[in-house]
């Protein structure tokens, strides 16, 4: 599993063999069972998280007690927690396996020691990031600019998996409209061949 790890970090770095070695010795790597709440909305996050394996459902409950799916991160991708400006704040979202998954489970504490030994981690992490951030605001300038069956044409190219792994009712909730409204777009859809 670290060789999945390794390899999505190449992507944006260089490390050698004895780097690697010493970096693999210090990550910890965790199986979670499918319905595992790793962090719920309000607890204060003191770890992150990068997916190896499996689906992880990021939601939050509204005023009215309605939760609501803002993401799903399936492999190859770090589940996004962040202390804003290295304050110390509740989550806001709730994080929950969809699947029986295997996480790479980092010490947010800890992370500032790792930096300071690999420096080009640093480096390394701000791409992503740079990269993700540039991938999160295109997809909500799309959303907020499409029709539900846009959306939903949308994630059948970016992200066509998620549909057989997600229950449609939180695959609805991710897309902004009701489940009833979901499978008429998925009527419609499969009549004229998408």
């Amino acid at each position: 599993m670290k060789s999945i790890l390794f390899n999505h970090m190449m992507k944006f770095t260089y490390f050698n063999d004895e780097e690697q070695q010493a970096i693999a010795e210090k990550i910890l790597i965790e199986e979670y069972k499918k319905g595992t709440v790793f962090l719920r909305q309000g607890d204060v996050p003191t770890t992150c998280y990068f997916v190896l394996k499996g689906c992880v459902r990021q939601y939050s409950i509204d005023e009215t007690g309605k939760e609501v799916t803002s993401n799903f991160y399936t492999e190859e991708q770090a589940v996004s927690i962040f202390n804003r400006h290295q304050q110390i704040k509740p989550s806001a979202y709730t994080f929950t396996c969809l699947e029986d998954c295997v996480l790479v489970v980092g010490d947010l504490i800890a992370k500032k020691d790792m930096l300071d030994e690999f420096s080009q981690l640093e480096s390394m992490i701000r791409k992503m990031v740079e990269e993700n951030l540039g991938e999160v605001q295109d997809e909500l300038a799309s959303f907020i600019a499409s029709t539900p069956e846009e959306r939903y044409k949308a994630l059948l190219r970016k992200r066509p998996h998620l549909v057989n792994r997600v229950p449609q009712h939180q695959l609805a909730s991710y897309l902004g409209i009701t489940p009833e409204s979901l499978s008429r777009i998925k009527k419609r859809i499969n009549t004229h061949d998408f």
